[in-house]
């Protein structure tokens, strides 16, 4: 049985109680060397066989799976993050797929949901975006047709770009072609939860000069949107005039009567 865990962001507490479950009882790990914190690790059984993906082609990861599965091992390929999101799972999945391997899933928490912890914002903000776009900037690979980031800065919405941070001139000037203001806010997210951890405010058109000054090239996230702002509606979901299937609104009196009032009613 092969498991694909995700890891989550950084810090070794962020992991699923799952997926330390799952740590402990593996006979082999697989983990992603260049972004899974080696404390992970820790958690492995005596004996466990270790490999760094992060030096292995795939062909040679899936070697290693077909011949954990041979002895009857239990496999764990730990990703970063949570592997649904730029993980190189699908590959995997379909090769085990076709070799009739049972596999399952496990998610974990992204770091991009980190970023937000670090930040102490929310990318949904009543009144400023609903939507989180997340993406990445075109290099050594590409991205499809009409996903150029320059499209995806029209909508205006919250945005986190992954991988991206070594292209941060690249970065700016597509949002700012876009659509978005040089003031818009933005924020340089340096390896959230890790002790490293490192978080830089800026505007849209200062995303370059701060990755410059501060030396950062991989290994953080840039997010950007009018969330990072001050200005924002309540939700209306705990208003008090608001009804849900578990709460009755509550209708202030002397409202009530005013607007009776002023619609010619008695009172």
């Amino acid at each position: 049985m092969i498991y694909f865990v995700g890891a989550g962001s950084g810090a070794p507490d962020l992991i699923t109680l799952r997926g330390a479950r799952l740590i402990k009882e593996a006979d082999q790990i697989i983990y992603a060397g260049s972004l899974v914190n080696p404390e992970l690790l820790a958690g492995a059984k005596p004996g466990c066989h270790i490999l760094n993906s992060a030096k292995l082609t795939l062909e040679e990861v899936l070697e290693a799976m077909l011949k954990a599965e041979s002895k009857g091992w239990m496999t764990v390929r730990l990703h970063t993050g949570d592997p649904s999101l730029y993980g190189a799972i699908r590959e995997q999945i379909d090769y085990l797929k076709a070799l009739k391997i049972d596999f399952e899933l496990v998610p974990g928490v992204s770091s991009f949901s980190a970023a937000a912890a670090a930040l102490e914002r929310e990318y949904t903000l009543p009144g400023v975006s609903q939507s989180l776009i997340i993406t990445r900037m075109a290099g050594r690979t590409p991205v499809p047709e009409g996903e150029a980031i320059s499209a995806f800065a029209k909508h205006q919405a919250s945005m986190v770009i992954f991988l991206s941070a070594g292209l941060a001139k690249e970065v700016q000037a597509e949002l700012l072609a876009g659509g978005y203001k040089a003031e818009t806010p933005a924020a340089i997210a340096y390896k959230v939860s890790w002790p490293e951890e490192r978080i830089f405010h800026c505007t849209v058109g200062t995303i370059y000069e701060t990755c410059q000054a501060n030396g950062v090239s991989n290994f953080a996230l840039i997010l950007v949107g009018d969330f990072l702002g001050q200005e924002y509606e309540y939700s209306r979901l705990y208003a008090k005039d608001f009804s849900t299937g578990f709460r009755q609104a509550k209708v202030n009196l002397t409202d009530a009567l005013s607007a009776l009032s002023s619609e010619g009613g008695e009172v």
